[in-house]
């Protein structure tokens, strides 16, 4: 049933991102199932930019919950990502041209001895074609017009890095049959050359996974580019909450996209509960500051019942609002 209310939706939907769909054009579908299933008018964002290139998780807030998007883009994430050795392209991916050619492969021994360089706080350049602003335009614009683009190297922290099993890798048959390392593509033990490696990275914030193959390409004395890019977490959501849009199409169409839609609180599931009683709640939703608080200094979850009333700092003893939410009050 659609909220009997009327009220706009708030939480989060976990879009599985597929590849070519752009991370604006993925908040305009969801806009347009609400629309389409009589939904009430709902503000809708996302949290975090994925490349169309790129696939997998892509928060997207509903309601109340866009207030806490902009959390999402400090948030750290997770990817899965194989780099082709021998060919850089302008874009770093499959979508560019090629710009530059190696004969060198590396071996999987290289490969993993030269991991460690590149965990840890780096520093990395943007890629030319990315949504960084230079003199006022973007730098995919500047690269797209033939202009030289450079960009300012930033610190960034690669938490881990490792290869892994590509996704269907070890199952396939014919692999298993010509026995391959279910490594992933191009993946042998010993030391055979590879064409590609496929790996998985933690990384922080502001992280460019293109550059980072870049980078790891020529640490091995050769070039490369991304051709596969999945996101498997963003913050605190995973792959395994992500839903496709055809599975959000067919929901809403059943009457029961609410029950797809995780709780705004989701999206702070590393921030504590401060509960709060009729009296302080209604204090805390006219914006005041509460006083002679017990418990430490730090970011809470103010709460009526089960229902976010406000995102809270306290400091020594003193809570003042940091995001209030407009959410109707439940039984509990």
């Amino acid at each position: 049933m659609k909220p009997a209310s009327g009220l706009p939706l708030s939480g989060w939907l976990i879009l599985d991102k597929p590849r070519g769909l752009g991370s604006t054009q993925g908040v305009s579908a969801v806009k347009r199932v609400l629309r389409q299933n009589g939904y009430a008018r709902t503000k809708v964002g996302h949290g975090g930019t994925l490349d169309p290139l790129a696939q997998g998780v892509l928060p997207i807030a509903l309601g109340e919950a866009t207030k806490l998007a902009g959390r999402m883009l400090d948030a750290s994430k997770i990817y899965e990502f194989t780099v082709r050795f021998g060919e850089e392209t302008d874009t770093l991916d499959t979508q560019g041209d090629v710009v530059a050619t190696s004969d060198v492969r590396p071996s999987l021994t290289e490969v993993e001895a030269v991991l460690p360089r590149f965990t840890g706080p780096i520093e990395q350049v943007p890629p030319a074609f990315s949504a960084l602003k230079v003199g006022g335009q973007r730098a995919y614009d500047l690269a797209r017009a033939g202009e030289t683009v450079e960009l300012k190297a930033r610190s960034v922290t690669i938490h881990s890095l490792a290869i892994i099993r590509h996704p269907g890798a070890g199952r396939d048959p014919e692999r298993q049959a010509e026995n391959l390392d279910p490594l992933g593509p191009g993946l042998r033990r010993g030391d055979d050359e590879l064409e590609e490696a496929t790996l998985q990275a933690h990384v922080s914030k502001g992280t460019y996974i293109r550059s980072l193959a870049r980078d790891i390409a020529y640490a091995l004395g050769t070039v490369g580019h991304v051709t596969y890019l999945r996101r498997t977490k963003a913050g605190p959501f995973r792959q395994e909450q992500a839903i496709s849009l055809d599975k959000l199409d067919e929901a809403a169409k059943g009457a029961s996209l609410e029950y797809l839609l995780l709780p705004l609180e989701a999206g702070l599931d590393d921030i504590p509960a401060l509960h709060l009683d009729q009296t302080s709640a209604q204090a805390v939703r006219q914006g005041r500051v509460l006083s002679d608080m017990p418990q430490s200094s730090g970011l809470y979850l103010a709460k009526l019942g089960n229902v976010p009333v406000a995102l809270m700092e306290i400091t020594d003893g003193m809570a003042t609002v940091v995001r209030g939410f407009n959410l109707p009050d439940v039984a509990e």
